[in-house]
């Protein structure tokens, strides 16, 4: 903060400034299951060193939280863009606005896009939502109807 000046939101979270958003790579966890098995180690160690069974328990428990960790940390080889793409192509119709969400399946957490698609009409006259895999780009399942929103309201009051 300036003495005297008005306060700022930092860049990072100014929402106002046009900028590329990337969300982050799932894979990232893997650095997590590393720390953790290197825990797990230490407490191996330790175990051998003095002969306590709870560094042993420790080690074995911090051993299997860092493989279920390395398990779920999948590569998301599709971007937000490309979800988009894929989705625009499984509706059938021209599309306008959309939006993904990463979203998290399963037990070991397979990174999937959620893509909500409206048609490029004005007002929107249908809507769809795509879900694919975030890890292969294949396409879940999709549903498309027609837009029961009432948009009257919306367009120049």
């Amino acid at each position: 903060m300036t003495a005297g000046g008005p306060d700022q939101l930092p860049e990072e979270l100014d929402v106002t400034l046009a900028r590329p958003y990337q969300v982050p790579d799932t894979a990232r966890r893997r650095l997590g299951a590393l720390t953790v098995l290197a825990v797990a180690g230490l407490s191996a160690a330790g175990f051998v060193a003095s002969g306590n069974p709870g560094l042993l328990v420790a080690a074995l428990a911090l051993g299997a939280a860092a493989a279920y960790q390395w398990a779920c940390a999948w590569p998301r080889r599709v971007d937000e863009t490309a979800a988009l793409a894929a989705a625009a192509g499984a509706v059938g119709f021209a599309v306008g606005h959309a939006a993904a969400q990463l979203a998290w399946r399963g037990l070991r957490s397979r990174p999937t896009w959620r893509v909500l698609l409206y048609s490029a009409d004005e007002p929107p006259s249908k809507r769809g939502l795509v879900e694919l895999d975030a890890v292969d780009g294949r396409v879940l399942g999709h549903y498309v109807e027609d837009n029961p929103e009432d948009w009257t309201s919306a367009s120049g009051a």
